[in-house]
């Protein structure tokens, strides 16, 4: 039986929520911020290491500025209370994606929100926020370019270590588990490299509905699960 490390998730679902409930959609993007502080502590509390979720991809800038404002504000008030509480929850917290696209008073958030928390022992909780996949291994690629022509690097010690260690999760497990929730059987650009050999789980529900039991069911059907990864 495989042990669980790294739960990965697709945070899915916001908008339809609240359309059901006959709610804005900013209220479904809070709830669904509210969701994500509960999980993140259940699953610092029950001992996972890592917890990887898909806040804010780089194709979501082509929603309604209206949309995106929201977004960003609840981002703000997050990373605020984060701030706050970091000490208390000890959760290490990571930004995966692109700072320098976000606005500056976000960007200099996410860094102080990083320094303060590095040093924590609990959960490793990361954020992707103006993430995209494919954007990710280009900047990994070009990052490894740049080290063969300063003659850090030769092109024969390029291998999968030396490609992961320039990714954003770098000094990271891979995800064990990646959860999409909202019904959706897809990936969307979300951690291409690193989930080659995840398990997937995909939920009809939407994320602001996922609860903690939903993390125990998760991990109850992925230790009944055999992985062979290539075997």
């Amino acid at each position: 039986m495989d042990t669980i490390k790294h739960i990965a998730i697709i945070m899915d679902g916001n908008r339809r929520w609240a359309k059901e409930n006959k709610l804005e959609t900013s209220l479904g993007h809070k709830k669904g911020a509210d969701v994500l502080e509960t999980i993140s502590k259940y699953c610092n509390k029950i001992g996972l290491k890592y917890l990887t979720v898909y806040a804010f991809s780089t194709e979501n800038w082509k929603r309604t500025k209206e949309e995106v404002d929201a977004i960003i504000k609840i981002l703000e008030l997050y990373l605020d209370r984060f701030l706050k509480n970091a000490d208390l929850e000890n959760i290490k917290l990571r930004i995966l994606g692109d700072k320098a696209g976000v606005p500056e008073n976000i960007r200099k958030k996410m860094i102080k929100m990083e320094e303060k928390t590095k040093d924590n022992t609990g959960l490793q909780l990361n954020i992707a926020f103006n993430y995209g996949g494919r954007a990710e291994i280009i900047r990994a690629t070009k990052n490894i370019a740049q080290d063969v022509l300063d003659g850090k690097l030769k092109i024969e010690d390029i291998d999968e270590q030396v490609f992961s260690d320039n990714l954003y999760t770098y000094g990271q497990e891979d995800p064990d588990l990646l959860i999409r929730t909202s019904g959706e059987y897809r990936t969307s650009n979300f951690l291409p490299w690193q989930i080659t050999y995840s398990e997937f789980l995909f939920l009809d529900k939407y994320w602001p509905d996922f609860t903690t039991e939903d993390i125990d069911k998760a991990i109850e059907d992925f230790s009944n699960r055999h992985r062979r990864i290539g075997k």
